[in-house]
């Protein structure tokens, strides 16, 4: 046992030697930073954040960071293909989907990356059967065009069932 203890020992301060190396050798290195490359960090920091700015701004001309509806299955092709990130949100009258509209406005505000939209089920049937909805409210996430997953109440419980895949769980 002390055996196996020492080895476990051996390897996790091989592992805290190597970080601190790595910490030292970055710190040496901005303290070997000139006032010339500190100009060109600082130049290429501008680029990326003028580059944000210009996404910022065509996503705000698409309609991102407010909560919309679409009047009709014809405009949710066109959203869909103009936006590289859309949720939707089918939806009908009633209690449960205007509590998913009050979160839903939030969250448009806060992922200014992302398009939500919602659509009203029964006057989309087409959309509807296509994306086999059943239970409303459900949430369509939609990447590059493609519906990528489905959140919402899963058939007849009274709970909301989130289903998110693994991997994007980290996103």
């Amino acid at each position: 046992m002390e055996n196996v203890q020492q080895i476990l020992e051996n390897q996790v301060l091989t592992v805290a030697k190597a970080m601190e190396d790595k910490i030292d050798d970055e710190i040496a290195a901005l303290d070997r930073l000139e006032s010339d490359d500190i100009e060109v960090l600082r130049e290429k920091r501008i680029k990326q954040m003028k580059k944000m700015a210009e996404k910022r701004s065509r996503w705000i001309s698409l309609g991102h960071g407010d909560y919309s509806e679409i009047p009709s299955e014809k405009e949710f092709f066109s959203v869909v293909k103009a936006s590289d990130r859309v949720v939707c949100h089918f939806y009908r009258e009633n209690w449960p989907c205007k509590v998913m509209d009050k979160h839903l406005s939030v969250l448009a505000k806060q992922h200014i990356e992302t398009r939500f939209v919602k659509i009203q089920a029964e006057k989309s049937p087409f959309l509807a059967e296509k994306l086999k909805i059943v239970v409303l409210p459900t949430l369509a996430v939609i990447k590059n065009a493609k519906v990528e997953n489905y959140l919402g109440r899963r058939g007849g419980k009274n709970r909301v069932m989130w289903r998110v895949k693994e991997k994007e769980r980290g996103t």
